[in-house]
């Protein structure tokens, strides 16, 4: 029930799942560590055939993936061992919480492993909930139902709604309309005619009738409910832009004044709906689809009350399931195995300790911090961040293709980076939050309620930049275009990314490339569109634009070529953004590399050059199985490429890596220098 952040807030996410590892952050392991391994590459295949393979192949081949997963890399290792981590983090807090912060997250890990007092609640905790929504007897209950609903924490019905920065007036908070309403992964489940989308339309109509029928509904009566969640969610999914044009910030960008919105939904009370949400809203408010928000008020008039009954229905019951009883728990699992392909449920301490992490991320984080977290680490990777950022200046200098007007303002932009590394400077107290061991989803809901109370009450007040957007254990990085941000939390800071007992090439291409692709978010198709002040505005010359464009073109057909799954192949304009932020960061990490004295030397470690270490790094990062149905899933809904392509993909257009491998026409990969992408 996290209140959820809109598409474009964090653009440069380095993986959506992101993932802990052997040492600590920072913390040198007891046994000497292999940091480029030989047992877990296939010297079968030729690295100009296949280079992820050939680095990673026989890793792939005994690490299938395991049964509570959907898929099993390097990210979902670490992951793995941080949610470790914070299980003890979190048993130790039910043992010992006499200050206020271990006994928030003591009793709220308590309450959600007690399974024996949330099997005897059954449906008890979303009663009046759903009995509030039986008694709905107009469309103006309807409409205070879609904004209640949202205020205690049960979803978000019908259409999104956040508070963040204006992206053309970034000191500032502005209420945001999105498309929404739905339930699938993406709007196409409900409009392909394929065989996979079929599939999940049958599986998620008896998902639906289970779960009506859970909540107390006969089977008739859950029938007829089934079908008007569906009828309402496809009607909204044909009204949503695809998410390759959500990723444009002037298609998305549509401010309108206030009472001017009734020009686009005539039947629905603006000033009265967002005092009903809570929202104080100045004067404008931004829509990212004017066209889905006219759907919408049309199928308010279109829809019999009873349909739109059963909608609110099922936003409480979807929102609420993972937290009642087993009976709702076990049937969102087998739907969710249908997507995904998962063979067993995530274990409950699991499950629990994530949930605490999103959110109470900054008490857990404290911590994290605290036990795991080795202080020289944050001064190491910052002076990393500052040798790859110089290094990216000395490329943007030397750029061809680039006036000398475009590249002034690029380095402004790239000179007026914030960097976050780590932890922030001032942890979130959650005042007003309560939590006791005995009410697991009344402690759900007082963190929903917070955060969404948190969010609303942004307006009026100066912009905090110095909010974070992960938690401090996440194993994750990214760039905030708006206010023009790379940040890396405590969680990223370890092998296979960083170690300091590693050698440079391990770094570099490790956690160095992950910081050259922060960077390269901030000058990719949509990050180039912000300013060095974070403001949504064109400082390109058209030329300028027109060559990056041509350029940008050549990764989109790239990836496009690469195949997945059986005919499956990598969306290139939905990737794109990380596709670029791959290949600029690799570039910059391996030339910031070229200055170290380890390269310098040029001695072999394990049989290895520098280079070759280098780009063995880089490729191990991403070694990877995923379940079939999960891939079909990811390359629908992921702007990020599969594991292979992001280790293959971006090493065949640098040179380094062909003189490296002694890569030569012939080979598979091969790429024939002319035809090598350059962009930064």
């Amino acid at each position: 029930m996290k209140v959820q952040l809109p598409h474009h807030w964090l653009t440069g996410i380095l993986l959506l799942a992101g993932t802990t590892a052997i040492a600590g952050p920072g913390k040198k392991t007891t046994e000497k560590q292999a940091y480029i391994d030989k047992n877990n590459m296939d010297a079968e295949v030729k690295p100009g055939d296949n280079f992820y393979s050939y680095a990673n192949g026989a890793w792939v081949k005994s690490n299938p993936v395991p049964g509570s997963k959907t898929r099993w890399g390097s990210f979902d290792v670490l992951r793995e061992e941080s949610s470790k981590r914070l299980r003890n983090l979190l048993e130790t807090a039910t043992q010992n919480g006499k200050d206020r912060n271990a006994q928030m997250i003591g009793d709220f890990y308590a309450s959600g492993m007690d399974s024996a007092a949330i099997e005897a609640k059954g449906i008890q905790p979303i009663k009046a909930e759903l009995d509030k929504i039986t008694a709905i007897s107009d469309v103006n209950g309807l409409l205070t139902a879609f904004a209640s609903l949202r205020t205690q924490g049960y979803g978000a019905p019908l259409f999104g709604m956040f508070i963040g920065q204006d992206r053309k007036n970034v000191t500032a908070y502005i209420p945001q309309i999105s498309q929404g309403g739905t339930s699938l992964p993406d709007r196409d489940y409900y409009l392909k005619d394929d065989g996979r989308s079929m599939k999940i339309r049958t599986a998620y109509r008896t998902h639906l009738e289970h779960m009506f029928a859970l909540s107390g509904e006969n089977a008739t009566a859950a029938a007829a409910s089934a079908d008007a969640v569906i009828r309402i969610e496809t009607a909204l999914a044909k009204a949503q832009l695809s998410r390759v044009e959500m990723r444009d910030p002037y298609k998305t960008y549509n401010k309108f004044a206030v009472k001017d919105l009734a020009t686009l939904t005539p039947g629905w009370d603006w000033k009265d709906l967002f005092t009903k949400m809570q929202v104080q809203t100045g004067d404008s408010v931004l829509v990212n689809n004017p066209q889905f928000v006219k759907t919408a008020d049309a199928l308010l008039s279109a829809v019999p009350l009873h349909e739109w009954k059963a909608y609110l229905h099922w936003s409480i019951l979807k929102s609420a399931a993972p937290y009642l009883s087993s009976a709702f728990v076990n049937e969102a699992f087998s739907f969710n195995q249908v997507l995904t392909g998962q063979k067993e449920q995530t274990p409950r301490w699991q499950r629990m300790s994530g949930l605490i992490d999103n959110n109470l991320g900054d008490l857990l984080g404290q911590l994290y911090v605290a036990q795991y977290f080795k202080p020289e680490a944050k001064q190491r990777m910052l002076d990393l961040v500052n040798n790859l950022q110089a290094t990216f200046s000395e490329r943007i200098k030397r750029l061809s293709w680039m006036s000398d007007e475009t590249k002034q303002r690029a380095q402004e932009k790239l000179q007026a980076f914030t960097k976050k590394i780590a932890y922030p400077d001032t942890w979130k107290t959650y005042d007003g939050v309560t939590i006791t061991r005995n009410d697991f989803l009344s402690n759900v809901h007082s963190c929903a309620v917070w955060q969404y109370n948190y969010m609303v009450n942004r307006m009026g007040k100066p912009v905090d930049r110095t909010e974070w957007g992960m938690t401090p254990p996440t194993i994750n990085a990214y760039y905030n275009p708006s206010n023009n941000e790379i940040a890396f939390p405590a969680g990223i800071l370890q092998f296979p990314f960083f170690d300091f007992g590693a050698d440079d090439a391990v770094n570099y291409g490790g956690i160095g490339a992950v910081i050259g692709h922060e960077m390269t978010h901030g000058f990719d198709d949509q990050g180039r569109q912000y300013a060095a002040d974070g403001n949504l505005k064109d400082w390109w010359t058209k030329a300028d634009a027109d060559k990056f464009k041509a350029k940008a073109d050549e990764i989109v057909k790239q990836y496009d070529a690469f195949k997945v799954l059986d005919t499956l192949h990598v969306n290139g304009k939905l990737t794109l953004g990380e596709n670029l932020a791959d290949l600029g960061g690799l570039n910059i990490a391996y030339e910031a590399f070229t200055k170290t004295p380890e390269f310098k030397e040029g001695k072999k470690i394990d049989g290895f050059t520098p280079t070759q270490r280098f780009f063995l790094s880089w490729a191990q990062v991403w070694r990877s199985n995923a379940l079939p149905e999960t891939q079909a899933q990811l390359l629908l809904t992921d702007p990020h490429s599969p594991g292979e392509a992001r280790a293959n993909c971006p090493i065949v257009n640098i040179d380094a890596w062909y003189d490296a491998f002694s890569v030569q026409p012939g080979d598979k990969m091969y790429k024939p220098k002319e035809q090598r992408t350059q962009i930064w």
